[in-house]
């Protein structure tokens, strides 16, 4: 069952800019704090980015820091990722995830994410 959509994703080289965007897929549910994990083949799905309800807590990977800024727009629904000077190294299948409670923090366990995105393939070549 897809949850949430992500959009946004596809090629790009060494140093190029994509941005991600997510939100609910079909009928439309409230989503409190969001999250962006990404997978590599062979290798453990990781937290990229987290945002709070409000959006004024986030949370990124020591890999993205600086490169990546993960926001939000409670109006539209929809969370974004905008990934700058991208890497080979960022090359992965990214999801989208949202928690159903009303926490006030980030979100930073898988265990506390309650909805998903079927992912969207990044590749960056060199």
């Amino acid at each position: 069952q897809v949850q949430l959509v992500e959009s946004g994703g596809g090629l790009a080289q060494a140093g190029d800019s994509l941005r991600l965007s997510c939100e609910p897929s079909g009928r439309t549910f409230r989503t409190y704090a969001m999250g962006w994990f990404r997978q590599a083949p062979g290798k453990e799905r990781e937290l990229v980015a987290a945002i709070s309800w409000s959006g004024g807590s986030t949370y990124y990977a020591d890999s993205v820091k600086g490169r990546f800024t993960v926001s939000r727009d409670n109006a539209k629904n929809t969370a974004y990722l905008q990934m700058n000077t991208l890497q080979p190294e960022d090359t992965a299948v990214y999801y989208c995830a949202a928690g159903a409670r009303p926490l006030a923090t980030v979100l930073t366990r898988l265990a506390d994410y309650n909805y998903w995105g079927q992912g969207t393939q990044v590749t960056v070549s060199s």
